[in-house]
């Protein structure tokens, strides 16, 4: 009976969550200013600014050029009434202002004469950045070419900014699509049957729909920032641990059921037996995401409670619905295999039997190689640029605006759609307009305008936006400006917010890498009972990681080429391969303890990479399939998380856990359950019984 209540509460909080689930998208906020946390200069110079500007207003570049030749008469006429048409353009949304354009400058001819330039200033309404895409559109249809041969484009930042609207748009579902193929291909080969893969993925959809429901309620009641990234990840999260408890219920469950008759039993059994192991490893990953909140972007901050609720919620499907699933469902579900009673463990002699035993001939020779092979692949690092990106290196594919902002950096002053915003006092107006325009790499700046007590500046960058160059510029401009005696100056706009994110993108890693190290290492020896073991474990996932960052950079720049990699990256790449890392080492640490109670420190690691190596690998597998879905995205930012957390995974997976730990293992012998009870000389009596493994 019980077994159905469990299936009635969960249809009915999936019927009741579905309608708050599908509102998450509309939710998100991908506007890097926003990430910031309230003490940053370039936040502290936006509620300034707005004195100045409109609230909420977007620059945008309109560039015309002809690739055969200079710029006409008529060109310019063109591009003239362009500009008056433009000054006219609005949106509206349930009869409200969603996007107008407040200001059209230009046409401006460049020195060269190959090129015009408008600058126009677009304010946004309550959707904020997500009302950029439909205006630029309809900019862009106002100044596309007549068939003359002039060409013409929408850069800047509203530019950007709606081109990296449109290319989240719709990426949801590609990305779910491309995760339940790659789950359901591997749950097929893993169980060789037609129809059990069916109930993971529902699980899994089940604990996805109610997690974005919670996630959302969480962003309406405390405010908290998802971004298009932290959503696409728990995505693949969810799918990728919730399959991994699958394997692991399943495996026990089969067991079980070649031992028991009654199927109730059997899954009794299973779960009393796997439970606290998937309750450790969800506990683990949980842990190392709630350490998120220690950082100042608010983006990486979000990422903490977005992932947590997406685990918490798929350990507690995973371990009740799937469990009654099983039941209800019977044995037929693992035909045309069906494990019935008496029938033989095929584990006993299999490939890790096999594996283990040529391991435990030379444990010592076996954890050296995997170490000298995992750091030769970490001297990959050397390469990885963790700068950010340009404009333009954030699209895996070339929208408008990259092509337009091209244009505009070969023939104008490459930072004209993404002005610098200086603002003082109004005491130090002269003072600050001529330091601004006396600063290296500022092409221009316009006259200090005061109001309300306040200077504002406003001056474009001779180099590109997001360029190592214009962040220079950004630090020479705010040494320059800072020195203006009672000035409290400050320096905004796109470049400083960028460098602004970059900065606290590396203060984040050195605040949450030692806490989720810590907090980890914790878990593992309350889990554990033991020092050496967490100790063991947590090194070589470090190891792994710093192979996978290595590997990962030669990568991208030899098959994808990608020259650059988010701020971010680093730590969304160690919070998530380190924590599924240590996922999978607990899985293997607690059976080996398991096993050691019963047969002694060398046949319970043996017996342990026999029964637990087959369904780790799948399990690895599959997690490395889910966050490499995110490859098919055409943001440079998720595929990189992507392709570094599969690697990462499938090393710990196929290298660390399966032949480092095991090898480290078996020539610590006792002393890695140290100082607890199995450390004792007395339990290596028990290596007298038989090792359940293949010569």
């Amino acid at each position: 009976m019980s077994k159905w209540l469990v299936v009635v509460f969960w249809i009915v909080v999936f019927m009741g969550t579905g309608s708050l689930s599908a509102k998450l998208a509309s939710a998100q906020q991908n506007d890097a200013a926003q990430w910031l946390p309230g003490d940053a200069e370039s936040t502290q110079t936006l509620e300034v600014t707005q004195r100045f500007l409109p609230p909420d207003t977007y620059p945008a570049l309109v560039v015309y050029h002809r690739p055969d030749g200079p710029i006409t008469a008529a060109d310019r006429e063109k591009a003239a009434a362009d500009a008056r048409r433009i000054g006219g353009l609005e949106r509206t949304r349930d009869g409200e202002m969603d996007a107008r354009v407040v200001r059209a400058d230009g046409p401006r001819l460049s020195e060269d004469g190959e090129a015009l330039q408008t600058i126009v200033q677009i304010k946004v309404g309550e959707r904020g950045w997500i009302a950029l895409g439909p205006i630029v559109d309809d900019l862009r249809d106002v100044v596309k070419s007549d068939g003359g041969g002039l060409r013409a484009h929408v850069a800047g930042q509203a530019g950007f900014q709606a081109d990296s609207s449109k290319s989240l748009t719709g990426l949801d579902g590609r990305l779910l699509a491309a995760t339940v193929l790659v789950v359901l291909v591997i749950l097929v080969l893993t169980y060789r049957s037609p129809v059990l893969w069916i109930l993971p993925l529902l699980g899994a959809f089940v604990s996805l729909n109610v997690a974005q429901a919670i996630i959302y309620g969480l962003v309406q009641g405390m405010d908290l920032t998802v971004t298009g990234s932290s959503s696409f990840i728990l995505t693949v999260l969810v799918f990728g641990v919730g399959t991994d408890y699958t394997l692991l219920i399943v495996s026990r469950y089969r067991e079980e059921l070649r031992r028991e008759r009654d199927r109730h039993r059997a899954m009794a059994a299973a779960l009393r037996r796997s439970v606290l192991t998937v309750a450790a490893s969800a506990g683990t990953v949980v842990l190392a995401m709630l350490c998120l909140l220690a950082a100042d972007l608010n983006s990486t901050q979000s990422l903490g409670p977005v992932t947590a609720v997406g685990v918490v919620v798929t350990f507690g499907v995973m371990t009740t619905l799937l469990p009654a699933l099983l039941v209800v469902c019977g044995r037929w579900l693992f035909w045309p295999v069906r494990p019935v009673p008496g029938a033989g463990e095929p584990r006993r002699d299999g490939l890790w039997a096999r594996v283990g035993a040529r391991i435990a001939a030379r444990p010592r020779l076996t954890w050296a190689a995997a170490v000298v092979v995992l750091a030769a692949m970490a001297a990959g690092l050397f390469n990885l640029n963790a700068g950010g990106f340009s404009g333009d290196g954030s699209f895996r594919n070339e929208p408008d605006s990259v092509v337009g902002q091209e244009v505009n950096d070969r023939h104008f002053a490459a930072g004209a759609g993404s002005p610098v915003q200086v603002v003082a006092r109004a005491a130090a107006a002269d003072e600050l307009g001529s330091a601004v325009s006396g600063v290296p790499g500022v092409a221009g700046a316009g006259d200090p305008v005061v109001r309300e007590g306040y200077a504002y500046v406003e001056a474009t960058l001779a180099a590109p936006p997001g360029s190592p160059d214009a962040y220079r510029t950004i630090d020479r401009l705010r040494a320059e400006v800072h020195a203006i005696p009672g000035a409290e100056a400050m320096v905004g706009g796109g470049d400083a917010v960028n460098l602004d994110v970059r900065r606290a993108a590396e203060s984040d890693r050195a605040v949450v890498i030692p806490l989720v190290l810590l907090g980890i290492l914790v878990l593992l020896g309350l889990v554990l009972r033991a020092v050496v073991a967490p100790l063991v474990l947590v090194a070589t996932v470090l190891l792994a990681f710093a192979a996978a960052l290595g590997l990962s950079a030669l990568v991208f720049d030899a098959v994808f080429g990608f020259d650059a990699t988010d701020p971010s990256f680093p730590l969304w790449a160690f919070v998530f391969i380190v924590a599924l890392g240590v996922d999978y080492n607990i899985f293997l640490a607690t059976r080996m303890r398991e096993e050691t109670e019963r047969r002694g420190p060398r046949a319970g690691v043996l017996a342990a990479l026999a029964a637990t190596g087959g369904v780790i690998t799948s399990a690895g597998v599959v997690v490395a399939g889910t966050f490499g879905a995110l490859a098919v995205l055409p943001l440079v930012f998720m595929a990189e998380i992507g392709v570094a957390v599969a690697i990462g995974v499938l090393l710990d997976t196929f290298v660390v856990r399966s032949v480092l730990v095991s090898a480290l293992a078996l020539d610590l012998g006792r002393w890695m359950w140290w100082p607890g009870r199995l450390a004792r000389p007395a339990e290596d009596a028990r290596e007298a019984e038989p090792v359940p493994v293949a010569d």
